[in-house]
């Protein structure tokens, strides 16, 4: 007699080489990894990667990240393996590192928009991973959202967003990681932060020593989740330096670390850690901006984080979220 539990497993492993194929045919699978959901389609199809684009209302300039299955897969996009890389990946892979590499020309344009490099990562989530494997191909994938809205980290998240323009979307829970990956460029130069993630940058610099933080310029953005405004609810966000400072507005919300020493004024609280750990507060973060935006209030307050480890990515995306309006930015028009 078959097992619930084995009955289960059928149907994920059916549901997995269904959704294979239909990235190995051009088309579109929104899928967990231990970050956030992605968009996945197939890397090395232009027009797959097209489709991407559109259904994110993404602009063509924003590069993509591929994600492979294995080192052996990563070392076939690019043109360079150096020492670096291979530091970073015996230590982070898989896991919430994206590396900047320059790319073979088997990887069209219009994932690197039009770059001579290529962001590549191996997601450390078993659905990811088993998918990638089974399709046999890297798969371009962002977040799997509109562009510039609040990232996905459960299935539900994508079908509130995206609808029913993918072609499948994989259940895998809620994301563990919460955050989207650190992205690091290995120049020439030195290594390069673009992107404050999951992968805290204290531990990458205990590896291999200290890592630049460039400029960024926001028009010709060199990774994903560069452009000045990103990861927005439709309710304006406001971003205080300290709870003791945080404006009450009428009908607002309060996100903040710990709980709060004060509610009074404020509609809503969402505390993103009851013991101040960065790592829940991350993995909490944008779940917590999806339930405060649906209250239709009309002001959302956020309180800074400690600004090292994972922090860092937390206050960036608050940074980035923060915002006076909900209509779309210049940034969001496809």
């Amino acid at each position: 007699m078959i097992s619930g539990f084995e009955t289960e497993m059928v149907r994920a492993n059916v549901e997995l080489a269904e959704a294979a194929v239909i990235l190995r045919n051009g088309g579109t699978v929104a899928f967990p990894t231990e970050t956030v959901y992605g968009l996945g389609a197939n890397a090395l199809d232009p027009q797959a990667v097209a489709r991407i684009f559109e259904i994110k209302q993404r602009p063509r300039f924003d590069p993509l990240i591929v994600h492979v299955s294995s080192v052996a897969q990563g070392q076939q996009v690019v043109r360079e393996w150096p020492d670096t890389a291979r530091e970073l990946v015996r230590r982070f892979w898989p896991g919430p590192l994206t590396l900047v590499l320059p790319k073979a020309d088997v990887i069209p344009d219009i994932v690197t928009a039009g770059l001579p490099t290529v962001a590549l990562r191996m997601p450390a989530h078993p659905l990811a991973l088993a998918l990638i494997t089974e399709a046999g191909v890297p798969v371009a994938a962002p977040s799997a959202n509109r562009f510039g809205s609040i990232s996905p980290t459960t299935s539900a998240h994508v079908r509130m967003q995206l609808g029913e323009a993918v072609d499948r979307v994989i259940d895998g829970g809620p994301c563990r990681v919460g955050i989207e990956s650190t992205v690091v460029a290995l120049a020439e130069d030195g290594p390069m932060l673009l992107r404050a993630g999951g992968t805290p940058v204290e531990e990458i610099e205990r590896l291999i020593g200290p890592v630049q933080r460039p400029g960024v310029d926001p028009d010709r953005p060199a990774s994903p989740g560069q452009l000045a405004r990103h990861y927005a609810c439709r309710t304006p966000l406001s971003v205080c330096e300290d709870e003791r400072e945080a404006p009450v507005f009428p009908r607002s919300g309060l996100l903040t670390l710990r709980p709060p020493l004060k509610r009074a004024g404020f509609e809503a609280v969402e505390v993103l850690s009851e013991m101040g750990d960065l790592r829940e507060a991350a993995a909490n973060l944008f779940a917590a901006l999806y339930r405060l935006d649906a209250l239709g209030l009309d002001r959302i307050v956020a309180v800074k984080v400690p600004d090292v480890g994972l922090g860092r990515a937390i206050n960036d995306r608050l940074r980035r979220a923060a915002h006076e309006a909900s209509e779309p930015t210049g940034a969001d028009l496809p």
